[in-house]
């Protein structure tokens, strides 16, 4: 393995996932100085990414799972996740680890650890919170739900990809743990669209009433981050899908049922996301609640 400054050995890292924040993940993985080998389902990403950072482009997952240390992913879902890692690729790492930054249910992560882990694969989910930008400066948190020998061997690299790791237990507590969270920011995202809304209805100027919520005692960092994205909805680059936010909520409304969890806000948070992208707003910015609230005044259901 390579030598960083100070002599210590860097492992081979191949990366899987190459969207808006898989790419700023990636892109700190080669600034951290760790070999690195990418690949993404859509080859033109990676193409993309390989000319732009200083690493390999695989051409297949087994190529780049032979050719790793560690391989570490950030996909859409567990499905996702399950599909890329079949029994070749988890042959291909056996004797290496798998850190997956996704966003996946929890008994799936058990169920998915004991898989690789009867293939000669160590499993590390290491969900991140924060946003693309945090991620781009390397300041998020990362959740880890991982065994202790998994941890020590991640550390190193998650460490660089983070203000912040907080270890929760074995495989699955990270991913309990990151629900729970992004619940808790699609409470905030439901009741600051409404907010917002009801405002401009009874006549104020939405730039005003927004730098008033956030002056406020109810301000959170993720009304500061998204202000652009609610004052301008129709000019503003997706950071986070709506499809992306109603995966969570179907996922944590499963998980409450399982466990006998009464969870009302976070089911009516699912059902008005669902009946956003019926309305074809899927792929823009969660943000955009509060303009299908504007949109949909008076709709039965509501």
């Amino acid at each position: 393995m390579p030598e960083d400054l100070a002599g210590k050995t860097r492992p081979s890292v191949g990366f899987i996932g190459l969207g808006r924040m898989g790419t700023q993940l990636a892109a700190n993985v080669a600034r951290a100085g760790f070999p690195l080998m990418v690949w993404n389902r859509t080859a033109a990403k990676a193409e993309a990414f390989a000319e732009a950072v200083p690493c390999r482009q695989a051409g297949d997952p087994v190529e780049l799972a032979r050719a790793s240390d560690i391989v570490v992913t950030m996909v859409s879902d567990g499905e996702v996740l399950d599909a890329i890692f079949d029994d070749p690729v988890v042959s291909a790492l056996a004797g290496g680890i798998l850190i997956d930054m996704s966003t996946i249910g929890p008994s799936f992560a058990v169920e998915f650890a004991r898989r690789l882990r009867a293939g000669g694969v160590e499993f590390v989910e290491a969900p991140v919170s924060g946003s693309t930008q945090a991620a781009a400066d390397a300041t998020l948190t990362i959740l880890l739900g991982a065994e202790a020998d998994a941890m020590d061997r991640a550390l190193p690299l998650l460490s660089e990809l983070s203000a912040k790791v907080v270890h929760l237990g074995p495989p699955g507590t990270a991913s309990l743990a990151k629900l729970a969270i992004n619940n808790l920011i699609y409470g905030i995202n439901q009741c600051l669209s409404e907010s917002l809304v009801l405002a401009e209805r009874g006549g104020l100027d939405r730039t005003q009433i927004y730098d008033a919520f956030l002056a406020s005692a109810a301000a959170a960092p993720v009304m500061f981050y998204r202000r652009d994205a609610f004052l301008d909805p129709g000019d503003v680059e997706t950071s986070f899908t709506l499809a992306l936010a109603e995966k969570d909520l179907r996922l944590t409304t499963e998980l409450a049922d399982d466990l006998g969890s009464p969870m009302p806000q976070a089911e009516l948070n699912h059902r008005v996301a669902r009946q956003a992208m019926s309305a074809g707003l899927a792929d823009r910015d969660v943000s955009i609640v509060a303009e299908f609230l504007r949109l949909t005044a008076n709709v039965d259901g509501l």
